[in-house]
């Protein structure tokens, strides 16, 4: 047993329930008709001057009808629930390019797109293409197996959805808030263990990683603010290198109990994405997942998510060395690091999958 602390419950927004949210709209953000025309406006300049997606900034393509919904998105995230979902963009007018750039646009306007994959690219597409099964170590982005719940390595992640599949692949999010407060009320001598440092599989994301593993808490409250980072396939992977040191009973049981929690039903927001939503998630504040899918045979039936990693500079507290922090070392996250040789920087090459990459 580990010695309990004085810790004492979450309150605020960040704190809720599937079961509570899915009866309501209160979550969903419907874009107007002139919010929508100067979305495309934009979006069609955009694909027209077709800049270098390392170095575009929002202040090149203004966005001045939609400034008062961007405020509303940044403040859901930074300071509400910690998650929006868009929705009204007229996708049967736009090829993938266009919906690409509407996208990118809007993600310029709530943070600094980051670096995503070991070839650079800032613009990533989550589909179902490779057989290898997740737990065989295909990745996230390729496979359509169900994935646990996890924190993205940036402050936000948005996912715009191209095409749904023909069943499953709902995406699920749990608040992190909420998993604390029921650790706490349940096993209030292990929730202590979630502030201390955890050892993470970064060999697993990035093969060229410089070390095995990095470490960071599961929970950091510091200044009043609460903050998550979990993934608990990645900790429990990272315990098979030399040197590190095996899990404890206390912290098997702890990880144990926080999956149990996520799973339970009602705690869990499941989204069934229709074409054209976007989906802002700030990853301090809330888990996700998604349920396993199965493609038809036609395009139209095949899912394909589009996905940008997001910096948000919003001098959030957090203690020190929390999250993926070694990924975010270098001042600007677009245009430094490997990739440049490789990295798909056009927003035509940018929207078009790597068919056979990640098998």
């Amino acid at each position: 047993m580990t010695t309990t602390t004085t810790l004492e419950p979450v309150r605020g927004p960040f704190v809720w329930r599937g079961d509570q949210l899915s009866g309501t709209d209160e979550w969903i953000f419907r874009l107007s008709g002139d919010q929508i025309a100067e979305l495309e406006d934009a979006g069609r300049r955009f694909v027209a001057d077709d800049p270098d997606l390392r170095f575009v900034t929002a202040a090149e393509y203004p966005l001045p009808v939609c400034a008062d919904a961007v405020r509303v998105f940044g403040a859901d995230l930074d300071s509400g629930r910690g998650f929006v979902l868009i929705r009204g963009l007229r996708m049967d007018g736009y090829d993938d390019t266009l919906a690409a750039a509407i996208f990118y646009l809007l993600a310029l306007h709530l943070g600094e797109p980051m670096r995503q994959n070991l070839l650079g690219d800032v613009l990533d597409h989550i589909v179902g293409v490779s057989d290898k099964k997740y737990l065989e170590g295909g990745l996230p982005s390729r496979t359509r197996d169900k994935l646990p719940f996890h924190s993205d390595s940036s402050d936000a992640v948005a996912l715009m959805c191209l095409r749904p599949p023909a069943s499953g692949g709902l995406s699920s999010l749990v608040s992190g808030a909420t998993v604390y407060n029921e650790v706490l009320a349940r096993r209030p001598d292990l929730a202590p263990l979630l502030l201390e440092p955890w050892h993470y599989d970064w060999r697993r994301q990035d093969p060229n990683a410089p070390a095995d593993t990095y470490t960071s808490p599961i929970v950091s409250w510091t200044q009043g603010t609460f903050s998550m980072y979990a993934g608990g396939d990645m900790i429990e992977s990272a315990h098979r290198y030399p040197g590190v040191p095996p899990l404890t009973a206390a912290r098997k049981e702890l990880l144990a109990l926080v999956e149990e929690i996520t799973y339970e039903p009602g705690v869990a927001l499941d989204m069934d994405f229709q074409p054209g939503d976007i989906q802002w998630l700030l990853n301090y504040a809330a888990l996700h997942s998604r349920t396993a899918f199965v493609n038809g045979p036609d395009r139209a039936h095949q899912r394909h998510l589009l996905r940008v990693w997001l910096r948000r500079d919003v001098d959030r507290p957090l203690v020190p060395r929390f999250g993926k922090h070694v990924v975010v070392a270098a001042p600007d996250a677009r245009q430094v690091g490997p990739g440049d040789d490789t990295g798909r920087f056009r927003i035509a090459d940018a929207a078009t999958i790597r068919e056979r990459w990640g098998d």
